[in-house]
């Protein structure tokens, strides 16, 4: 049964700005995961490098953020942080969610399974989330 969905869209310059402006660093690492931080080539002093795909692929990853937290039904006000919620890439390249923390837990005690898809194109990515319960029968 699903349990909510949401969409999001974010401007790839826009995230490009955030994560190579003054405070890049700080904002790499409070909205991004340390799987995702590698993946996109963030340390701890700012990018490596941005390159556009790079940029592309960190305007994705936050809305699928945004995504998910639209489909559970809190917004940003929620309990959940963001660097909890990654949006991380299979060995076939297809994109997945990781959990961690609250959210993890959240995720768990409501038995769901978040399904997430990811594009970009004309200076835009965006992501759309579902959340499907899982029958409770079902799990072992």
């Amino acid at each position: 049964m699903i349990f909510g969905i949401g969409c999001d869209l974010c401007a790839i310059d826009r995230m490009e700005k955030s994560l190579t402006g003054p405070h890049g660093a700080a904002f790499g690492r409070r909205v991004f995961g340390p799987e995702e931080r590698a993946a996109l080539g963030l340390t701890e002093e700012g990018p490596l490098s941005l390159t556009s795909h790079r940029a592309a692929s960190a305007a994705a990853n936050f809305a699928a953020k945004e995504a998910f937290l639209k489909a559970a039904g809190t917004g940003l006000a929620g309990p959940f942080s963001l660097a909890e919620i990654q949006a991380v890439r299979q060995p076939s390249g297809a994109p997945a969610y990781q959990f961690s923390g609250r959210t993890a837990d959240w995720v768990a005690e409501h038995h769901l399974i978040a399904r997430l898809t990811l594009s970009h194109d004309g200076g835009f990515a965006m992501a759309v989330c579902l959340l499907e319960e899982i029958e409770t029968s079902c799990i072992r």
